[in-house]
């Protein structure tokens, strides 16, 4: 298994973007991310490229539908069919969602979890079966939402409580935090000193859409804002450098423009580590 140095920066796998990934020069980005459940069982030439990208490049898989929060039972088929897939192109980091998105059917949306102790029991219990199955650790993303549907601890208590029953690590999702932060009032970065460093396995950064001043659209589909990049930062300087994925789901620009962006994540932790290297002397 081929799992990313923590100085290096991705790419999401998108189909129309397999040509121009194949096609891009050797250097450009250090990783490559999918979601396996788009992928499963897909073969001919589209499961080929996908299997020449995993010998190029290590391969991280961020999965969508397995509804660690869901009121169903986890989907034992699913999770072994995932394996395979992990096991077949040698992933090492596979993440998923701090949410919920099926009840007898999928919802084709990422739903919010209730801050509440009971469902803390609950998704934690569905992490641990998760990773039983999968055979490895797993690490999930703080999730954008834009209701609360009941609490009673905040959002930055729940998430850590959950990664310290079920034993996981977190994906920390920049944008996802800023974008929270503006829609319910917190200040991002005091919620980013809410969690212990050693359980971040990766970052995500990604566009997002402005509303208004005060409501932002997680959407994936626009350039990075200077704000989530400061936010990144500020990331870096609390926690440290961490692999981390530019993530764009639609509205795609030509590649050399996404390429820019990945080098200004490489930029950003070439920076940050030499402020850590001053700072220890």
């Amino acid at each position: 298994m081929r799992l990313p140095p923590p100085a290096s920066a991705g790419l999401g796998v998108r189909r129309s973007l397999l040509d121009a990934l194949l096609a891009a020069p050797a250097g450009a980005f250090d990783f490559l991310e999918c979601a396996p459940d788009n992928w499963l069982g897909v073969g001919g030439a589209l499961g080929e490229a996908l299997l020449e990208l995993s010998r190029r490049h290590p391969l991280t898989c961020h999965g969508l539908s397995l509804s660690l929060g869901g009121p169903s039972p986890l989907d034992v088929d699913f999770l072994q069919r995932t394996r395979r897939f992990l096991d077949q192109h040698q992933v090492a980091l596979y993440s998923e969602h701090l949410s919920w998105c099926s009840d007898d059917g999928h919802l084709y949306e990422l739903l919010p979890l209730p801050f509440t102790a009971e469902a803390v029991h609950h998704v934690a219990a569905r992490i641990r079966q998760t990773q039983d199955i999968l055979g490895r650790r797993i690490a999930v993303e703080n999730a954008s939402y834009y209701a609360v549907p009941g609490a009673d601890m905040d959002e930055a208590s729940f998430i850590n409580a959950v990664l310290e029953e079920a034993d996981c690590d977190l994906l920390l999702d920049i944008n996802n935090v800023y974008v929270n932060a503006i829609n319910h009032a917190y200040d991002a970065q005091a919620f980013l000193t809410r969690f212990p460093s050693q359980r971040i396995a990766s970052y995500h950064i990604a566009g997002h859409h402005d509303e208004a001043d005060d409501l932002k659209i997680d959407t994936h589909g626009m350039p990075v804002k200077d704000d989530v990049w400061a936010l990144l930062n500020a990331a870096h300087a609390l926690h440290g450098v961490r692999p981390t994925l530019l993530e764009r789901d639609f509205n795609f620009p030509p590649l050399a423009e996404l390429l820019d962006e990945v080098a200004h994540i490489r930029r950003l932790q070439q920076a940050a580590e030499v402020d850590t290297v001053a700072a220890h002397g």
